[in-house]
Parts: C-alpha cells; sequence; structure tokens
C-alpha cells in the first residue's frame, strides 16, 4: 500500500491564518494531517489543514475561506467510511472534523423531534435520550461508539431499527447544511417531510457533495417497553435469505441480521464469552430482573462458543412492543416464518449479547488474526436476493485459488432494511499492515493480542481487485448503496435526465466543484 508524506502547511496563500481568524481550531501538524488522511480502509492523498469548528457559524466561515484560498473541503465525523467518503484524490484539502460540533440542541418531547450538531455520536443520542423514555426510530450504527449522526445523514446507514424504520437518512426532517460559499441553508419544517420538494432529501446521502450539514432534526418514538429475540439456522443462503425477505415483509421485527459459515466462524472466534456474558447481564439487570440476568449470563457460558459451530447459516430476530406479550406474539410469527422456509431455532445469545452492548468497542475492524477487513454491500429487492449472492458466490470461485494463496478470505453478512429490500455485504479478510486510524480506534488491550502484519501489497492488490469487481456485480444486479463514496458507480445507475439533473443541482450549490471533489462521481 503506497503511503504518502504529509505536505507542509500551505502558509503560502494565507490559508492557515485565514482559517484561524474564523475562530475555529486549526491544526497543521504531520501527524495530524497524516491521521485525517485515513480512513478504514486505504490513505488519500495530503491534506493543507484540519480545521475543527465549534459552532455552525465557525463551520461556515471556515468552508468559506477554506474555498476563497481555492482548496477543496471535506467534512469527517468518526471516521467509519470506508469508501472514500472523505478521502481525497487531489493534495492540499481542507478537511473539516466535526467533533467539536457535538451538542444536542434541542429535545422536544411534545413534537417528538430532536436537534443535534452533525458530530454527536449515535451513541450520544441514544444515551440522552434513553432517561427520558425516547430514541429516534434509526437509533445507530455497530460503530456508533464513534459514528456520528452527520456522518450517518451524509452516507446513510443501517442497523438498530433498521427492519422496522429504514435507514437512518429516513428518520431525519431538517437541515441546517453550509454551502461552498458559507452560506447556511436550512431545509425542512423540524416536524413534516416532505413539504412540497423534498428539499432535505438532496442532501442525505451526499456524503457532503452538496454541502456540509451542520445541524440535524430527527424523528422520535417511545423506547420500547418489552423485548424478543429469537436464532435459527438454515441448510442454505436461498433458504435464509427467503426466511430473511418474509419476516421483513411481516413487519414482525426491529431488526434482522445473518452471518454465512464463514462469518459465523470469525465471530465465534472472535468474541470474548467473558464479556458477552458480562454485557448481557448488565442489560437484564437493566430490564429490571436480577435473576433472570443471573439465568441470562450462565446460558452464554454454558453455550460457549459451539452452539453455530455447525450452522450453515444463522439468521437473528429482535422484536420489541410496548408489552411482553406483544413482543413474544412477534417472536412466535419469526419462528413460524423461519421454520417454513427450513429454519432450526437455536441458542440466542448473539441477538442478546449484540443488543445488550448496541455502541460496543469497534475491534471487529480487525480480523480475529490481525487481518484487514473491507465490507462491500448492495441492497437489493428480496426476489433478486438470491440471484445476487449466487453471483457473489461465483466470483469467489473464480478467484479461490489467488485468494488461498495471499490468505485472503471472506464473510458475509445479511440483513434487512425495511421496504427497501435485502442487504448482503460480504466481507474481505486479508494479511496486511494496520493504519493510524485503526490502531487509534480499535480498544489498546484487543489490539495487542492481536498478530502485527507486514505490508502486503499482493494481496492489497487482489482485495482491491475483488473490491471492484463486487461493486460491478452489485451494479448489474441493480443494487441501491450506503456510503457511496468512491466505491460505487453510482451516476451509472442513473437515467440520463435524472444525472443531469444532478450535475446541475451539484454545479448550482458548489459552482467551482470545492466540496469533497469525485464523491457520487461528481
Amino acid at each position: 500500500m503506497a503511503t504518502l508524506s504529509p505536505a507542509p502547511p500551505a502558509l503560502h496563500n494565507g490559508l492557515i491564518d485565514a482559517l484561524t481568524a474564523t475562530g475555529a481550531e486549526v491544526l497543521s501538524d504531520a501527524a495530524t494531517l497524516n491521521f485525517n488522511a485515513h480512513d478504514v480502509y486505504e490513505r488519500g492523498a495530503d491534506l493543507a489543514a484540519v480545521v475543527r469548528p465549534g459552532s455552525t457559524e465557525e463551520l461556515a466561515a471556515a468552508v468559506a475561506a477554506a474555498t476563497r484560498a481555492g482548496h477543496s473541503v471535506v467534512a469527517r465525523g468518526g471516521g467509519m467510511s470506508y469508501t472514500g467518503g472523505y478521502t481525497q484524490q487531489a493534495v492540499g484539502a481542507v478537511l473539516i472534523d466535526t467533533a467539536r460540533m457535538d451538542r444536542i440542541l434541542a429535545i422536544n418531547a411534545e413534537d417528538m423531534s430532536v436537534t443535534v450538531e452533525v458530530g454527536c455520536t449515535w451513541a450520544k443520542l441514544y444515551a440522552a435520550l434513553k432517561p427520558l423514555g425516547l430514541r429516534t426510530p434509526f437509533w445507530g450504527t455497530l460503530s456508533g461508539l464513534k459514528a456520528t449522526v452527520g456522518g450517518g445523514m451524509s452516507q446513510n446507514c443501517l442497523f438498530w431499527g433498521s427492519a422496522r424504520h429504514g435507514s437512518g437518512a429516513q428518520s431525519c426532517t431538517a437541515l441546517a447544511v453550509v454551502l461552498a460559499d458559507g452560506t447556511v441553508l436550512r431545509t425542512g419544517t423540524g416536524f413534516a417531510r416532505p413539504y412540497g420538494p423534498d428539499l432535505t432529501g438532496l442532501f442525505l446521502a451526499d456524503t457532503g457533495a452538496m454541502g456540509i450539514k451542520a445541524e440535524v432534526t430527527l424523528r422520535l418514538v417511545r423506547e420500547a417497553a418489552a423485548h424478543g429475540y429469537a436464532s435459527f439456522i438454515f441448510d442454505t443462503h436461498g433458504a435464509a435469505l427467503g426466511a430473511l425477505a418474509e419476516l421483513e415483509r411481516a413487519g414482525v421485527a426491529t431488526e434482522i441480521f445473518g452471518f454465512d459459515p464463514h462469518l459465523n466462524a470469525i465471530r465465534m472466534k472472535r468474541d470474548s464469552l467473558t464479556s458477552d456474558a458480562r454485557a448481557l447481564v448488565g442489560m437484564m439487570k437493566a430490564q429490571g430482573s436480577m435473576l433472570k440476568a443471573l439465568k441470562e449470563g450462565a446460558k452464554v457460558a454454558m453455550a460457549g462458543r459451539d452452539f453455530l459451530k455447525d450452522a450453515r447459516f444463522s439468521l437473528h430476530v429482535l422484536t420489541e412492543a410496548r408489552g411482553q406479550a406483544a413482543a413474544d406474539g412477534d417472536i412466535a410469527e419469526a419462528r413460524r416464518i423461519a421454520q417454513a422456509h427450513g429454519g432450526r431455532e437455536t441458542e440466542n445469545t448473539i441477538p442478546k449479547i449484540i443488543r445488550a452492548n448496541p455502541s460496543g468497542p469497534l475491534n471487529s475492524m480487525l480480523g480475529p488474526e490481525g487481518e484487514r477487513w473491507a465490507p462491500v454491500h448492495g441492497i437489493v429487492p428480496h426476489s433478486q436476493s438470491v440471484a445476487c449472492y449466487n453471483a457473489i458466490l461465483a466470483l469467489f470461485a473464480q478467484h479461490q485459488g489467488e485468494m488461498a494463496a495471499l490468505g485472503v478470505h471472506t464473510g458475509t453478512l445479511i440483513t434487512a432494511l425495511g421496504g427497501q429490500g435485502t442487504l448482503i455485504e460480504p466481507c474481505l479478510y486479508w494479511p496486511d499492515a494496520s493504519n493510524p486510524l485503526i490502531d487509534a480506534t480499535v480498544e489498546a488491550a484487543h489490539l495487542a493480542k492481536l498478530p502485527r502484519h507486514a505490508s502486503n501489497p499482493t494481496a492489497w492488490a487482489l482485495v482491491k481487485a475483488l473490491k471492484a469487481a463486487l461493486a460491478d456485480l452489485f451494479l448489474a444486479h441493480g443494487a441501491a448503496h450506503f456510503q457511496i463514496g468512491r466505491t460505487y458507480r453510482y451516476r451509472d445507475h442513473l437515467d440520463p435526465a435524472a444525472d443531469a439533473l444532478l450535475a446541475a443541482i451539484k454545479g448550482h450549490v458548489d459552482p467551482d466543484r470545492r466540496m469533497n471533489p469525485g464523491v457520487l462521481g461528481l
């Protein structure tokens, strides 16, 4: 993997002085520039400066100062992108780090809305709303400890609540967005979307191509009082995908996800039994039952890591409701659906453990043997999921020999996205050197236990080729994507007239192409 050395601060054009005059924190030391040039997957071009505004006003002033000086601008939230969402292709961009803009600005329990600054993490927002018995419909990613609400709106996201409520962007009702010239544009009413053409939607999932989000308003729902859990194993991916689709259509679950045999094996090898039991006991205690907590913790210990050892494909279902009878009723329906597709019920510790620690440590950024990790996903209609999955298997079979020779292996996640279809996410693992972002994100104690790998450009080249091939495969199957960044062929998917409209809108809000140039193919 090629490594670029940080460029010296761009003092020659007065950039640093102009940025500092905005009141924002400005950093231009080599270590900071190098760190922020990385995402989870790779390093981009050298940055000119990193700016950390503390308010919408400072953000607007910094964007205006940077673009006036002729620099491109890109925003970074929690840094969890692996698709080139904020890494740059040309030297000299100004990166906006939104970490200081993390305030919860307003919670309106009467009108059921919450407004936050974009640097607020999903974990922080959930924790603030929980004592009030409230949450957002979509309430976080598995990386919610670091991932921000602003990043979720810019790249879209899924997991917690997605089977019932859809993606993160679907919970948004209003935005404050900073355009390329520093203009602060506000969209939406804050309580209804859309009102006329959906101007809020124009800036969602744009990866900052249209502007940098400053403030986000989300809908609220009441937190569930009761929960249900179930896990099933299937002999074939077709059976698992069929069950997942019917579960999503039935509307019985808030989350549905599954693993292929390879990802099952990785998870069983990686996770800590002790931490799992501790997290589960904590969740059950919080739900008001000490006896239940102890029983569930003991079940985890007794199940060990072997309860899925013979599973070909697993599927995990979480339900929630105002009362336990309703949550259990949804689980009963989920059981009926799974069994109708050949599923066999197994120990349900995995959904319980994940729910017990919804924003846990981000140790899965590395494989169980310290391997690098890169997911590639597509969202396809339920009717196309089996054909798409078969094509993925054929692609990996085609490259089986060279993958085995270089230690490249895979594991695939499936999940349901309410009202939209099936997400299929093959994950690539390969032996390679880590990077500063990964090393700073993975827990130090966990990182210390893992083998360290040397740089492996040959394996990296194969992974890069497989990633591109998967993106092409998903395009051929009509897939949609989150985290479009620079990985997925978004504009190739568009009708020519729609593509022309997109380019025209970009030209209006960003005539000099300063806002994250190249992302979305713009």
